[in-house]
């Protein structure tokens, strides 16, 4: 049994393990930061995890965890608490449990985001998307849907209703849901 739900938990990473090799700057304070992440029809969400690399946050005010639709817009399902200003240290997993389990109604990508509001936001361990010369103006082959995108700013305890007008991410943090 936990040999399966280990496997369903990899399945359902935003990044393969082997790819997150990086100390991503993947945060900027009080913006969200969304990862892409494919789900399944009658799928248990109940937390998201989301790992620190060899930076800590600094004096956070806010942090969160949510989770968004495979909408065009997405749209949010669920938020975990706002763990104000609860520590984080570096090279850490930090897993914070939904408000409430959702069951996925329909298989497709959705959205995992993190935001952070600290005078120092954490790194997160995580996989660079391309090399620059391989990318187009919005840092995607043309062919290619972003992975990870950052939508927001000011953000303080509560997650955003959509992702509204996201910008491409060049990083890609490591999350998975479980």
């Amino acid at each position: 049994m936990e040999e399966a739900r280990l496997r369903m938990i990899k399945a359902n990473m935003a990044c393969p393990q082997l790819q997150a090799t990086s100390n991503g700057a993947a945060l900027s304070t009080g913006v969200m930061t969304s990862v892409s992440i494919p789900l399944l029809a009658g799928q248990k969400v109940t937390n998201i995890s989301f790992v620190s690399a060899t930076t800590a946050a600094g004096t956070p005010t806010h942090w969160w965890f949510g989770l968004y639709s495979a909408a065009a817009t997405p749209a949010l399902i669920a938020q975990t608490a706002d763990q104000l200003t609860g520590a984080w240290a570096a090279n850490t997993v930090k897993t914070v449990a939904l408000a409430a389990p959702v069951t996925i109604s329909t298989s497709g990508t959705y959205w995992v985001s993190i935001m952070v509001a600290a005078t120092t936001p954490p790194t997160l361990l995580s996989a660079p998307v391309f090399a620059a010369g391989l990318l187009n103006a919005t840092g995607l082959l043309t062919t290619d849907k972003a992975l990870a995108v950052t939508s927001g700013s000011a953000l303080t305890g509560t997650a955003p209703a959509t992702i509204a007008t996201p910008a491409t991410s060049l990083t890609v943090p490591l999350a998975w849901v479980s």
